[in-house]
């Protein structure tokens, strides 16, 4: 990648948080939100007219009330887009956020990134000014633990879209995991908890979309490395918002939901976002406290009404349009989603080789009194530190500055596949006839050579080295690069084998023919692979790329 990070002067983590290098202990976190003053964090959401055209984002995106069935909101005909980044995950069509039809999830995420880019310009050089943005600024991206290294390439090409990076190549563009930044955040303030040099901690990012977990151990010299594999799941603290939806589809009916839903999205957002702020985030789980809750349809979501037929619409005038949450009703909402969490953190409880010592909650959903109460019910046998640090909102993005500003924090990281090249061995009676090959009058056959290991702790810079030599008079050539989820694979078309990149080399001294051996390199522990080569008998350095199969 093109080297552009040699005069860094501020690193920014999108979210957004930001420093100055000189002074990297005063990380700074923008609260002010185009017509909102006063929040950490902004909402994920962009609302585009017909033409998807951005008309606002962030908290201005979200829809207004409308009190009168007749009354037409000046956003009737804007379109919502949320939680778009979901898309990029491995998750099932049928559970991914609907998006405006026609709206690609990648324009959404770079219109967003442009959005958020421009306030984020402004402020960093209207605070320094004679600051040159693309040269002095190194930008810091978090993303899901369920991000593949494909998904990490489509954010690289939106950050690049958006402005955010001068080149596509550009090394001032730097990715973390959610969770890992998150942990860095902890580490950064470690003087709050009882943790000393030595101890691991886990680590759980509850975001509004995805739960991701990690597992660190403190190192000397305020290092981490990762104990287990990272883990997630698509069950943040949104997943709660849908229960909530499919409940009142039970009450209004379902073609009156979907008719909602797809005619009238922006007050339908607007009905979830009242159920959060008067049902969900005040909700601790202790039925002593609880109040049942009345949502008055009619006041709150009055286009909705139109929609509502039969039997549902006579039940509905019949209690005036007023549907009531109950403390139990409310707590399966919970319930349907925390379960999940609970079973994440007993994975990585079990996968652990040595003790945690402490779990930390940190996003949004982590301001969940009830979620922490059922994480220490569950959990405060093994592990007797259980705790929200102080501001869990803002620790993704100012572990991610922190990231940026001392990218050493990071030794190690856990393998979540197992990498490999398609190279040719020798023929054996174990293998399929069929795959056999004659080259110089010896038996090949094409077999998946193993690289990297699942699961194996790699150094960020660790190198995996293989050994190649050219199979005619050749001035370059190229490697098909495999992964899998699994220890090792015999084949590169074996079940669940998926072509991972293409490694180009050029391969100097044609005139020493095959007798030119190649040793190439791959680096895993970055969160971008890396690829070098070079030529054994002369020892040049040759040219090496790696090209990830999008």
């Amino acid at each position: 990648m093109t080297n552009s990070s040699s005069d860094i002067r501020v690193v920014v983590g999108i979210g957004f948080a930001y420093a100055n290098v000189k002074t990297p202990n005063k990380i700074e976190t923008n609260d002010t939100w185009s017509e909102k003053k006063g929040e950490f964090k902004t909402n994920t959401v962009i609302r585009y007219d017909n033409m998807f055209n951005v008309v606002k984002w962030g908290l201005p995106a979200l829809a207004e009330k409308i009190s009168r069935k007749g009354e037409k909101s000046k956003f009737e005909e804007a379109q919502i887009a949320e939680l778009f980044k979901l898309h990029l995950g491995e998750i099932a069509d049928e559970e991914k956020p609907k998006l405006p039809l026609g709206l690609d999830p990648r324009k959404a995420i770079t219109d967003y990134l442009r959005e958020i880019g421009k306030l984020m310009k402004t402020r960093i050089t209207d605070r320094w000014p004679g600051l040159i943005y693309f040269k002095h600024v190194r930008v810091v991206l978090t993303v899901p633990v369920e991000y593949d290294e494909k998904a990490r390439a489509i954010m690289r090409q939106c950050a690049y879209d958006a402005e955010l990076i001068l080149t596509l190549e550009s090394e001032n563009l730097e990715f973390t995991t959610e969770p890992e930044a998150a942990a860095i955040y902890c580490l950064e303030n470690i003087s709050e908890h009882p943790l000393k040099e030595g101890d691991s901690f886990m680590l759980v990012d509850c975001g509004g979309g995805t739960i991701d977990l990690t597992v660190r151990t403190i190192l000397p010299n305020s290092k981490l490395s990762e104990l287990t594999e990272s883990t997630g799941d698509f069950c943040g603290s949104t997943y709660i918002d849908k229960e909530f939806k499919n409940f009142i589809g039970t009450k209004v009916g379902k073609s009156a939901l979907k008719l909602m839903e797809d005619k009238h999205y922006p007050q339908l957002q607007y009905l979830i976002q009242y159920f959060c702020t008067y049902v969900k985030l005040p909700f601790d789980g202790n039925e002593r406290n609880w109040r049942n809750k009345e949502i008055d349809l009619e006041e709150v979501c009055a286009v909705l009404l139109q929609y509502v037929k039969g039997e549902e619409r006579e039940e509905l005038e019949e209690c005036e349009w007023l549907i009531e949450l109950d403390f139990q009703r409310v707590r399966n909402f919970f319930d349907q989603v925390i379960g999940k969490v609970l079973k994440l953190i007993r994975q990585q409880l079990t996968k652990s080789k040595k003790n945690i010592s402490a779990i930390f909650l940190v996003g949004g959903f982590s301001e969940s009194k009830y979620l922490l109460h059922r994480v220490r019910q569950e959990f405060h046998r093994q592990v007797s530190y259980i705790s929200v640090p102080s501001y869990p909102v803002t620790s993704v993005v100012k572990g991610a500055v922190t990231y940026g500003l001392r990218m050493d924090t990071i030794k190690a990281r856990v393998l979540k596949k197992t990498y490999g090249i398609e190279l040719y061995r020798d023929w054996t009676l174990n293998d399929p006839i069929e795959g056999m090959k004659i080259i110089d009058g010896q038996e090949k056959i094409l077999a998946f050579m193993r690289l990297a290991k699942k699961g194996t702790e790699v150094d960020v810079d660790q190198e995996f080295k293989q050994i190649a030599y050219p199979t005619h008079e050749q001035s370059e050539c190229s490697f098909k690069i495999y992964k899998i989820n699994a220890d090792d694979g015999k084949y590169c078309d074996d079940p669940g084998m998926s072509l991972f990149g293409r490694l180009d080399l050029e391969i100097p001294d044609v005139y020493l023919g095959k007798d030119r051996p190649m040793e190439f390199t791959l680096t895993f522990g970055k969160m971008e692979t890396r690829a070098f080569a070079k030529a054994l008998k002369s020892g040049k350095t040759a040219q090496a790329t790696f090209n990830l199969e999008l």
